[in-house]
């Protein structure tokens, strides 16, 4: 019976998940097709990056030298109690990250351990800043602060739950359905989507900055940055997927000054450590089969600084 109790709960939790992505895509009306599409083609490019970076280690390397090329990290801050709850948080202080949210992001650190990450820039609210606090450790980065990267200032609603605030207040369920308009001291998703991606520019353009710079913010500033990248309407930016401790990859190449190409190579993925092997050098191959040396393999660019 109680296998049986817990397979049944599992189910439920299964039904439940699945109806709610079902209502976030058709709740976005027509354009959930290409919300899909995006999820679809993105899934497909992203096991496309993997695979090279499995066969030609080495690429991560020539990335870090090449200074037309950049790959921007915009990572999600761990799990708080707030998420548990269901409340809004918006620009609050003093909300950091429950004990899980510490794990996912030590989790997340870990899975990018080979990435050589060359800054680290956060929102300053405490869930942000603890969780690049983590990915930073043991990587000689000092943390950049940039308000720029903060949560939607959703003024009044702040501390309230989401359910009741969309059975109380028809100005939430007006902002809810279009984020584009807002009530006055709310600001509106392409007003967050402005500011955000103007730091992001100003950050990753700074010539000390690097090839592999990490913004760490909250869900609706990387929904927003990726709806940017990915052409698709701020207002249809909700209906995107991205959890807590979550990476989202874009990979940005220059020509020239004028022309850039934009590739988005992972939306809201939670990697698993070990999901990158540490590159097998050159000169490395004949001695991986030597006792010696069979524990003591390092890459050198996993330290590398940009």
């Amino acid at each position: 019976m109680c296998n049986a109790g817990r397979i049944k709960e599992r189910y439920e939790t299964l039904l439940i998940f699945m109806r709610g992505c079902l209502k976030k895509l058709f709740s976005a009306g027509y354009s959930w097709m290409y919300i899909l599409w995006i999820h679809l083609h993105v899934g497909w490019r992203f096991w496309r990056w993997r695979v090279h970076l499995w066969l030609q280690q080495l690429h991560i390397t020539e990335s870090t030298q090449n200074s037309m090329k950049q790959t921007l990290l915009f990572i999600r801050h761990g799990q708080t109690t707030w998420n548990i709850e269901h409340l809004l948080p918006g620009q609050l202080p003093g909300i950091a990250m429950n004990d899980a949210g510490r794990e996912q992001a030590a989790r997340l650190a870990d899975a990018l351990a080979l990435i050589p990450t060359s800054a680290v820039i956060s929102s300053p609210l405490e869930r942000a800043r603890e969780t690049a606090e983590i990915i930073a450790a043991g990587r000689g980065l000092t943390i950049q602060l940039e308000p720029d990267l903060m949560d939607t200032n959703v003024g009044r609603w702040s501390g309230q739950k989401f359910d009741e605030l969309a059975k109380t207040d028809p100005d939430w369920k007006a902002y809810v359905k279009d984020p584009t308009v807002a009530p006055e001291g709310i600001e509106t998703f392409p007003q967050v989507q402005q500011r955000a991606l103007a730091a992001v520019e100003r950050w990753r353009t700074m010539d000390s900055i690097g090839a592999y710079p990490a913004f760490v913010a909250h869900a609706d500033v990387v929904k927003l940055l990726i709806a940017h990248y990915t052409g698709l309407d701020a207002g249809k930016a909700s209906s995107l997927f991205i959890d807590n401790a979550s990476v989202s990859i874009v990979e940005i190449e220059s020509e020239s000054e004028h022309i850039q190409h934009t590739r988005v190579i992972a939306i809201g993925w939670s990697p698993r450590p070990g999901w990158l092997k540490p590159a097998i050098l050159e000169g490395q191959k004949d001695k991986e089969d030597s006792p010696a040396k069979e524990d003591s393999p390092v890459v050198e660019n996993s330290e590398q600084k940009t």
